[in-house]
């Protein structure tokens, strides 16, 4: 690390940075805009900026990695003090709370427990979380498998929590295979529900199940469902912007030209990858 990188500690760095964000929500001395903010505008900020991060990942630009990190950092400062400035929590109740976390939910690590296994060591942690619940008051009224997970995740990713905590029973499929034939059955469904002129309802339905069943696949192959439909998203564009360039390389744009002539330059552009 190299001084510019590591200057000053990492607490004057930190001071510093809580001392920006209370001068920017400052009522008479701060920005207008970050004085605006409340929590409800300021959630899907936090959100963008952790899909931000992960993609910086999933490029291994570090640089941006970096960049990024220090942004979603200054989600949680933002909300902290506006939290302060409530007379609810502040910063240094944040770091608190999720050190004690980290400790209690590792006995393994900062006690006495001891796990013989990945898998034993989740039961662990399932049981730790189920008894943090119960202290909270929140384990009263629901006792299945399930609570306690958010709903305010991405529903793709609530699906996979979903599976990730029934499979803790054992209801889950054995491999990939049976989750590819329940993918062909649902999908069989949803060309159903199409000639026969289904209502956007029952296509909702349908469709929402074939969606769970792909996130169940993703499961088993042990692939990140996100990562996965980033990787796709980044190659449809790549592939897309090709298709402009070789139109424009001969004088002419997509529009206008047929189903056909695009899928060329689409069969074109895919070929070049290869």
């Amino acid at each position: 690390m190299n001084d510019e990188e590591g200057s000053g500690s990492i607490s004057a760095n930190m001071a510093s940075l809580l001392a920006i964000m209370a001068r920017l929500r400052d009522p008479e001395r701060g920005c207008p805009w970050d004085i605006a903010q409340t929590f409800d505008t300021i959630a899907p900020y936090t959100i963008e900026e952790a899909y931000e991060t992960a993609d910086a990942i999933d490029r291994k630009d570090y640089a941006a990695l970096k960049d990024e990190l220090g942004d979603l950092l200054l989600q949680v400062v933002f909300h902290a003090r506006m939290a302060e400035e409530q007379g609810l929590f502040d910063f240094a109740g944040v770091v608190a709370a999720i050190s004690d976390k980290l400790v209690r939910r590792h006995p393994h690590v900062f006690g006495d427990a001891h796990y013989a296994n990945a898998a034993e060591q989740a039961r662990g942690w399932d049981e730790i979380k189920r008894a943090e619940r119960a202290a909270a008051g929140d384990g009263d009224e629901d006792a299945s498998v399930l609570a306690g997970i958010s709903r305010g995740l991405p529903e793709w990713k609530r699906a996979l929590k979903l599976c990730d905590q029934a499979a803790t029973v054992g209801f889950d499929w054995p491999g990939p295979e049976p989750v590819l034939d329940k993918l062909e059955e649902e999908i069989g469904e949803v060309r159903a529900e199409f000639a026969a002129g289904a209502a956007h309802e029952r296509l909702l339905d349908e469709i929402g199940d074939v969606a769970f069943v792909l996130v169940n696949l993703a499961r088993h192959a042990g692939v990140d469902f996100s990562q996965a439909l980033r990787h796709a998203n980044a190659k449809f564009e790549r592939r897309f912007r090709r298709m402009e360039q070789l139109a424009a390389e001969a004088g002419e744009g997509l529009t206008g030209k047929s189903l056909a002539e695009q899928d060329a330059l689409w069969d074109r552009a895919k070929a070049e990858e290869r």
